[in-house]
């Protein structure tokens, strides 16, 4: 990017792991300026979208970011992405949250061994299927992150195919298979079936006018959080879908995101 100087990013690479069972994972991991290697440097898990995505080692503004103020960030591509074959891009496929979470947790670990990290004050978030991955590791792994941010994520894939296009729904089913016949990987596959247990302080953000993952969504994490008295805030974009457009609103829930990763993460000065 023309405005930008490269010598004054901070560093990424390309990093490789063992997941849960052995599978070798890569992760694009992003490093700030002069860290010191004594086990004291907050951190950030950056699951992507799809899940048929991947997390590439380009210019990532989030990733800057968060480095730029002093966390490692680790953006894992589990199994579910894309460019590592068909058998590791379908290795999810009716286990959504479970062997590609265990995967994102791996990352986290990756981040602890490396010495630079404190085991506890790393934090997660994503949007979409990173938004899903983010709701279902404070469920399923509730000690594991001490604050997240999820945009316009995934609780309920049931009401997510109640409120699908025809063309959503073929992708779903090619996911998890149709919600009738596929009962109990519905079920297990749903936050909504672990989110009472989230401890993390958690941010979402969610355009109003999402057809692809609807506020309703987003309100219905809230209402559960706030109802068992958790650390929880919502924000509610006017005029966005998935995905935020407007530049102000772009700036804002990264002003936001990052304002919430320097509260839970950092000590108090």
């Amino acid at each position: 990017m023309a405005s930008l100087t490269p010598a004054n990013l901070p560093k990424s690479e390309i990093v490789t792991f063992k997941g849960f069972d052995g599978t070798l994972l890569s992760a694009v991991l992003t490093m700030p300026f002069n860290l010191k290697r004594d086990g004291s440097a907050p951190a950030i898990v950056l699951p992507h979208g799809g899940p048929t995505g991947q997390s590439q080692d380009g210019f990532s503004r989030t990733a800057a970011l968060f480095a730029s103020r002093g966390y490692l960030v680790i953006q894992p591509n589990f199994r579910g992405s894309t460019g590592y074959g068909r058998a590791f891009q379908e290795a999810n496929h009716k286990d959504l949250g479970g062997g590609d979470l265990k995967d994102v947790l791996s990352a986290r670990d990756f981040l602890v061994a490396t010495g630079f990290v404190d085991a506890k004050r790393i934090g997660i978030t994503g949007g979409s299927y990173g938004g899903f991955m983010t709701l279902m590791a404070i469920g399923k792994a509730p000690t594991a992150f001490a604050a997240a941010v999820q945009q316009f994520g995934i609780i309920n894939w049931r009401t997510m195919w109640e409120n699908e296009d025809a063309r959503l729904q073929a992708y779903q089913r090619s996911l998890l298979g149709a919600p009738d016949e596929f009962k109990g990987v519905y079920e297990a596959s749903s936050p909504l079936s672990y989110i009472r247990a989230a401890t993390a302080p958690l941010l979402s953000l969610q355009g109003e006018n999402d057809i692809r993952v609807p506020r309703g969504q987003a309100q219905e994490v809230a209402d559960i959080l706030k109802a068992k008295g958790n650390i929880v805030e919502t924000m509610f974009y006017k005029a966005e879908g998935h995905g935020f457009q407007k530049r102000e609103n772009q700036l804002d829930a990264l002003s936001r995101t990052l304002e919430w990763f320097d509260r839970y993460l950092k000590p108090a000065r």
